[in-house]
């Protein structure tokens, strides 16, 4: 019989107060690293990806590894509690807790060797997986497990929590490919463990000390305890609940490096791990199977791992039709046949038509056995990496969809059974989902039995989270029945923890108490988690006492039901944002690897800003504003964040708020109203150009307008767009008008562009015309937080034009970020205002419109170019319009996986965040224009990125309404 539900107890308070003001002092002291106890930091560290927070004692930075041995012995003397952490992307609440946090993510991930000869690599605790596996494809070798987190996820991490991921099926889960752990005790014992041969166990034990107690209490666990663990423990690939006891076992070889994997932190540090690696077979190509449902799915999936695939992933149709109402991954979901449910099938193989043989065997096998409904292969690897990104957003896609009041949460999101029995199972979870009327979408790691799921679990009201508890205790049930585990990836944290009596008998926790105590006699490594641990509706963080602020703002957040509060609460800590590659965001994380400074940092804290006990003062939050100042207010979130974080919003938001009745930074008035001082500008050009141009007057200019000294002023051209534009005849066709919107920089600083665009325009077909009056979108307001004055330089934009708007005139514009503002602040300043529905539907971008028409180029240009898309586009509708205009062109280009250009508006321009703008472009998108061969053209539609590349490398790069204007002066050239 199951034990009762309130078996669980909280770990038991510190016998005496802790001081964290004298910790705090001793530490920075002995430890090299940043110590951080004030509001802020601890704040940001109070969750992990989970439902739970608690804040922390302080956090720790350590520099090396030594540091961190050194802090955890500074927190021995005063007896506090200890945590060692890596991304923070924990489902269990493993790394929230009230100690001290390590965050070892920043510094400690050095990648100490490779042995190309032995497959083992040594790594500091945090390396990020995709860093590790990248090192080791140079020998064609990988470390095999890959959470879908692998691209920031530390190896640390994974070796708590022993993570696995889509290739399991190949490689196994974490434990299966640690060969030793260099371990630190809370007491201060330093030593690599491994597997222990029964001579060195007992020389070990007889040479006595603190390592020869814990090997010989070890030894006494195996032989007490032995034979129920060879009985009770699962017979299944994916049993991560407990502690792994069965590695002590003789015919495992004693491995108590593999013993302490999973542990979760609650019983030593790890410092250093010796990681086994695994051939990497050179092609992959993918097999997508579609089937009526996802219980089907299940059914074949034992059939499917007879053809030996190294990846079996399923899918539902929840999931992707969650993804279509957010129109996230579109073109990546518009590879999957139209079906219920899916099988990503990831065949490897040593040649392409060796993989195509196997995936062809086994679409005919599955079409042979009648319930296949239609299948997909996929050998580019460009489709494959497609494909997979559908998976692994799998856990944000059904967060943050429009119109769903009921957010779903990690919960129950990773309990496994044997892979015979999955579709059996989930007939029955499904079963247990609906009578609880819980909304779920279903995908995990079939191959392995692993099932994930975000459930609609109602956390805010006192019944919700009793029958939270309540099915969370008859979903274990269900998996016991099943000879399963209720953690096969995630691990137990406080999620699960308390359930683990209902998985295993009396004998076997006692086992895993006596393991615990055995490291920890004190209970100060990560205490309340998987052994004696909190319940599992503690510590809730948006539970029944949940009671945010609901402050008036200037947006309408008509997305998040009209609150602040809940468009905070969209970022659940999965941390895509600490991704270093293949996106956009958050490139001010990407140049200082600071939490604070990821799009999640800055949720978190705007969150317990709204939360209103850890961070006070509300807008007037100076750790929040610190936060926020290095937001490149690149929008990357916005397209990247599986929940569409938008932190360009939030940002402008608060600052709204801060700068009330006082004065805002200089740059606000001279780069913030650029508008304003560019049309005064333009009446005498070169006399602001020779002020701003010569030595010494530049240096005082740039001092007045908050300008870093570092930057070159851009200088204004000596006849705008407008007045240039205005001594044209009229051209192009009466019936078919079209209004090129002449934003602030085509047309006051490069005025050729607006002027090739029109040349374009003009060439399809279409009249051009230019609003006479002095119209800006106000886009570098919003960096400032100058809300009002954008609302009313909007309000003038409809009614102006608001014949021509009723009239449907479209609007072609030429600056992304504008564009952007008419997309994105227009609609969310005036949600309800039709007018202003109706404009932003008249907004077109050049390169959409251009291909919309029907414009053919009068000759191939055969140009090589390389291409930069701005953060703006690539977040709001992409960069396809421009790889198929390019394509048109004739154009030989590569699309840079470049990220933020640096400069993002005013952004690079101040004197506080130039090294970070310089740092931001450095990674790839300087480098790459230097490195491109004179002959080659350099594509870039934002005026900011123009201006980076520009400043930095001396390269002019080209809006592609010029590159198209390059077809047709060289027709006319050539007649």
């Amino acid at each position: 019989m199951s034990p009762p539900l309130d078996s669980a107890a909280p770990p038991t308070a510190p016998a005496s107060p802790l001081d964290p003001a004298a910790l705090a002092l001793a530490l920075e002291r002995k430890v090299s690293g940043e110590i951080r106890f004030d509001p802020g930091s601890r704040a940001l560290y109070a969750s992990d990806a989970s439902n739970y927070r608690q804040l922390p004692i302080g956090v720790v930075v350590p520099h090396t590894v030594e540091a961190l041995a050194a802090s955890i012995g500074v927190c021995r003397k005063f007896g506090a509690p200890v945590l060692t952490r890596g991304t923070g992307t924990s489902l269990c609440g493993q790394t929230c807790n009230a100690a001290v946090v390590h965050d070892a993510s920043k510094y400690l991930n050095r990648i100490v060797s490779i042995d190309p000869q032995t497959r083992l690599a040594i790594v500091e605790p945090g390396v990020v997986c995709d860093r590790l596996r990248d090192a080791a494809e140079v020998h064609r070798l990988t470390f095999g497990p890959d959470p879908a987190t692998h691209s920031r996820c530390t190896l640390g991490g994974m070796i708590g929590n022993n993570s696995c991921g889509a290739h399991s099926v190949m490689a196994g889960k974490t434990v299966e490919n640690i060969e030793a752990l260099e371990v630190l005790t809370y007491d201060g014992l330093r030593m690599w463990v491994g597997p222990t041969p029964e001579a060195e166990l007992e020389e070990i034990i007889a040479a006595g000390g603190r390592r020869g107690e814990i090997y010989a209490g070890l030894k006494a666990i195996r032989d007490r305890y032995g034979d129920l663990v060879r009985a009770q423990f699962p017979k299944i690939r994916r049993r991560v609940s407990g502690y792994n006891l069965d590695a002590l076992l003789p015919e495992n070889g004693f491995d108590v490096a593999r013993a302490l994997v999973g542990t979760e932190g609650t019983c030593v540090t790890v410092l250093h791990a010796k990681a086994k690696l695994v051939y990497s077979p050179p092609v992959r190509v993918m097999v997508v199977l579609g089937y009526p449902d996802i219980y089907i799915a299940g059914d074949r999936t034992p059939f499917v791992l007879e053809h030996k695939p190294v990846a079996l992933e399923g899918l539902d149709q929840a999931m992707i039709e969650d993804m279509k109402r957010k129109r996230q991954s579109l073109d990546d979901i518009a590879l999957l046949p139209a079906c219920g449910a899916w099988l990503l099938t990831e065949i490897g193989a040593e040649t392409p038509d060796e993989a195509a043989e196997i995936a062809q065997r086994l679409i005919a096998s599955e079409r042979a056995a009648g319930a296949l409904s239609d299948a997909r292969f996929h050998p580019a690897a460009q489709d494959v990496r497609k494909v997979w990104a559908i998976r692994e957003v799998g856990a944000g896609a059904c967060n943050a969809v429009p119109g769903e009041p009921v957010e779903p949460h990690a919960g129950w999101e990773d309990a496994a059974v044997d892979p015979h029995r999955v579709g059996d199972y989930l007939r029955e979870f499904r079963k247990l989902l609906d009578k609880y009327h819980y909304r779920c979408s279903l995908y995990g790691h079939f191959g392995d039995g692993c099932i994930h799921g975000r459930i609609t679990f109602d956390f805010r009201t006192s019944q919700g989270v009793a029958h939270f508890r309540n099915f969370l205790a008859e979903s274990t049930d269900l998996v016991v029945k099943y000879g399963g585990s209720i953690s096969g990836e995630h691990g137990d944290g406080q999620a699960r923890a308390e359930f683990l009596p209902r998985m295993y008998s009396p004998e076997i926790m006692q086992a895993f108490r006596e393991f615990k105590r055995l490291w920890d006699p004190q209970n100060k490594m990560n205490p309340g988690k998987v052994i004696d641990p909190y319940r599992v509706d503690q510590n809730l963080r948006y539970g029944p006492d949940y009671k945010p602020l609901q402050p008036a703002t200037r947006f309408s957040f008509a997305n998040d039901f009209g609150s602040f509060a809940h468009a905070t609460e969209r970022c659940h800590g999965i941390g895509k944002c600490r991704n270093t590659r293949n996106a956009t965001m958050c490139p001010s994380y990407r140049a200082t690897g600071e939490e604070k400074y990821s799009t999640r940092g800055r949720a978190r804290l705007l969150s317990e800003m709204i939360r209103g006990d850890s961070l006070t003062g509300l807008w007037q939050n100076e750790a929040v504003k610190d936060a926020l100042d290095l937001c490149l207010a690149c929008k990357g979130c916005k397209g990247d964040c599986p929940v569409q974080v938008d932190m360009a919003t939030y940002k402008a938001e608060f600052l709204s708020h801060y700068y009330e009745g006082r004065l805002r930074p200089r740059q606000a008035y001279s780069m913030g109203l650029i508008q304003r001082w560019a049309r005064l500008a333009s009446h005498a050009p070169w006399l602001v150009n020779f002020v701003t141009q010569t030595p010494g007057l530049s240096t005082i200019a740039k001092v007045l307008a908050g300008v870093a000294r570092e930057r070159t002023v851009p200088q204004f051209a000596p006849h705008s767009f407008k007045k240039q534009f205005g001594k044209r005849a009229g051209r192009g066709n009466d019936n078919r008008r079209v209004i090129l919107w002449a934003d602030t920089f085509n047309n006051y600083f490069h005025p050729e562009t607006a002027l090739a665009a029109a040349d374009v325009l003009e060439a399809a077909g279409y009249q051009v015309t230019v609003p006479r009056a002095p119209l800006c979108c106000g886009r570098p307001l919003y960096d400032f937080g100058m809300l009002d004055t954008a609302r009313r330089q909007l309000q003038q934009i409809m009614q102006t034009l608001a014949s021509d708007i009723a009239a449907g005139v479209p609007i072609v514009g030429l600056e992304p970020a504008c564009v952007a503002v008419f997309k994105d602040e227009l609609l969310n300043l005036f949600p309800d205002d039709a007018i202003a529905r109706q404009l932003s539907e008249s907004v077109h971008a050049f390169s959409d419109f251009i291909l919309a028409s029907g414009w053919q180029p009068p000759r191939p240009l055969g140009e090589r170019a390389i291409v930069h898309g701005h953060c703006h586009q690539k977040a709001l509708w992409g960069m396809n319009p421009e790889v198929r205009l390019l394509e048109k062109l004739g154009v030989d280009f590569k699309l840079l996986d470049s990220g933020c250009c640096g400069m993002a508006g005013s952004f690079g321009f101040n004197p506080d965040h130039y090294d970070v703008s310089i740092k931001v472009g450095e990674q790839v998108l300087l480098p790459a224009v230097r490195d491109a061969a004179a002959d080659t053209l350099v594509v870039a539609n934002g005026y900011s990125c123009r201006e980076q590349i520009a400043q930095c490398t001396g390269r002019r790069a080209l809006h592609i309404a010029e590159v198209a204007r390059m077809a047709l002066t060289r027709t006319n050239e050539k007649s």
